[in-house]
């Protein structure tokens, strides 16, 4: 979806009670969002209190400096003057050009390294101490680089990001971060069908036709679709 359609849905959910706003800058349109927000609130429909507005700095701006001007760019498109959370989109470093699609390849990307990882994570922790993010967070990460990450950090994450659905629940993961006092954080909880097709295989489960979120839908006369964002909801209680 486009830009446009993108903050007109923002801004209709807003309505409708949503309070939390899941951005990044790879998204390429918080400045779109940003202007959706500046409606809602101008319009007295919420208070900037009661929303939980998320960003995430992209892969090629981990550099030293470039994470300060990613949440700075962030801001001033968001027109907000502090972001709730902020994120480590992907926990690598690649080049993304300008206009790239989110699923590029960059054929030089390198495997993780954590002193550059520790690098990037740094600065984050500089934006929380400065006010300008009220939470830091993980995104995209595993058992063991969290467990790098705990053993180095001086500002814990307060939450990690992660795909969660019914046919990937990654429950190992869940219990790491639960018992480490990191908030689970759940994406794409009807599956990622349109994930590229680089990352595919026809093993592949999709949440939408399988026996049991049929069957529990069927049994609840709710769509597959409503199972799925049902399980999501009582998985992040």
């Amino acid at each position: 979806y486009g830009p446009e359609t993108v903050a007109r849905a923002v801004e209709t959910a807003i309505g409708l009670g949503y309070r939390l706003v899941d951005c990044a800058a790879v998204y390429r349109n918080e400045a779109q969002v940003g202007a959706a927000l500046a409606r809602v609130l101008g319009d007295g429909l919420v208070r900037r209190d009661e929303l939980f507005v998320v960003s995430k700095v992209w892969n090629d701006h981990h550099g030293k400096g470039d994470v300060l001007l990613s949440c700075a760019r962030s801001l001033r498109d968001l027109g907000l003057d502090h972001l709730d959370l902020f994120l480590v989109h992907w926990p690598f470093r690649n080049h993304h050009p300008e206009g790239a699609p989110p699923d590029y390849h960059d054929p030089s990307a390198s495997p993780y390294r954590h002193e550059q990882y520790m690098e990037t994570w740094s600065q984050v922790e500089r934006l929380q101490a400065a006010g300008l993010v009220r939470h830091i967070g993980t995104s995209n990460m595993t058992i063991p680089k969290l467990r790098l990450l705990l053993r180095d950090c001086r500002m814990m994450p307060a939450v990690n990001e992660m795909e969660l659905h019914p046919t990937f629940q990654q429950p190992e993961l869940f219990r790491f971060c639960l018992d480490h006092g990191i908030r689970p954080v759940g994406y794409s909880p009807m599956g990622s069908p349109s994930r590229p097709q680089r990352d595919r295989s026809p093993e592949d489960a999709v949440d939408l036709e399988d026996p049991t979120v049929l069957r529990i839908a069927a049994a609840h006369g709710i769509s597959p679709a409503q199972a799925c964002l049902k399980w999501a909801v009582r998985r992040g209680q």
